[in-house]
């Protein structure tokens, strides 16, 4: 490649790494003022699903010599954080940990109670 080719794609890494880092940055801020595990979990899994994907395609895009690995780094990341946040929100209601008292609804609350009646 070119020069301006090669600057330009560590222009533009540059810029999605920024930007990963800006978002997990304001990730971490939610973390910190969400009040409850819902809303924290919820901060955390964009943190690891768009903050992460940034970080992974600016790295791509300023070392091409490790571009694939690292775009199939972020595709598995894109695929499995979201499941993985679900996973633990579920087992966090499961368990029995409520809500914040700003929650404006409970979709699962109908499931639960269908449950406890049968049993």
């Amino acid at each position: 490649m070119g020069e301006g080719v090669t600057g330009i794609l560590q222009a533009v890494g540059l810029l999605a790494i920024v930007f990963g880092v800006a978002f997990c940055a304001i990730a971490v801020l939610g973390l910190y003022r969400l009040p409850d595990v819902y809303t924290r979990l919820h901060a955390s899994g964009k943190v690891s699903t768009v903050g992460l994907a940034g970080l992974l395609i600016g790295a791509a895009l300023i070392l091409p010599a490790a571009a694939p690995k690292v775009i199939a780094l972020t595709v598995f990341i894109v695929i499995t954080a979201p499941v993985a946040s679900h996973a633990i929100a579920l087992a966090a209601y499961r368990s029995g940990v409520p809500p914040a008292a700003i929650t404006a609804r409970d979709d699962l609350r109908s499931r639960r109670e269908l449950h406890q009646e049968e049993d």
